[in-house]
């Protein structure tokens, strides 16, 4: 018998069926990755006491990206080739479940845009911007990327 979960988010069904594709492939490497994604994604879903939506997933995906980029970054000091190469595997996958990502170009027209509707004119008013933005480019760009551009434009360089 199968059993078909209910969710409100597509992400979810569709990690939920790459998992199913990943052990019929007995694809152990896949398969693991992607099962510390789902119980990242339970334990945010029983931390906040709610079934998470498409964007609460894209926030619990970069998060778990930006923790993979900064273990690659230690293990390649401490010599761990292993181990850069295993995070830089959980990356690719995960990158996988975002959507596409902008450009420089596109980032810095946006954050110009978000500056100038916000009358932002220094860096004080940087946590205004980046909040703006945040919630615009979530998933969709680096945000150390935009954060640099950010303190370009607010003369924080």
């Amino acid at each position: 018998m199968k059993e078909i979960i209910m969710t409100d988010s597509v992400l979810k069904n569709k990690i939920q069926q790459d998992v199913i594709a990943a052990m019929r492939a007995q694809d152990k490497p896949l398969l693991s990755t992607l099962r510390l994604l789902q119980a990242a994604i339970k334990q945010k879903e029983v931390d906040e006491r709610k079934i998470l939506d498409d964007a609460d997933v894209l926030t619990v995906l970069t998060k778990m990206i930006k923790q993979r980029r900064e273990s690659v970054e230690q293990f390649a000091a401490g010599n761990r080739q292993d181990l850069v190469d295993k995070e830089n595997a959980e990356i690719q996958v995960l990158q996988a479940y975002l959507p596409a990502q902008m450009s420089e170009a596109e980032i810095e027209k946006i954050v110009s845009e978000i500056v100038k509707s916000l009358n932002a004119s220094s860096l004080k008013d940087m946590g205004k911007v980046m909040g703006a933005l945040k919630a615009k480019l979530q998933g969709k760009a680096d945000m150390s990327i935009v954060n640099a551009k950010v303190k370009s434009m607010l003369g924080g360089c």
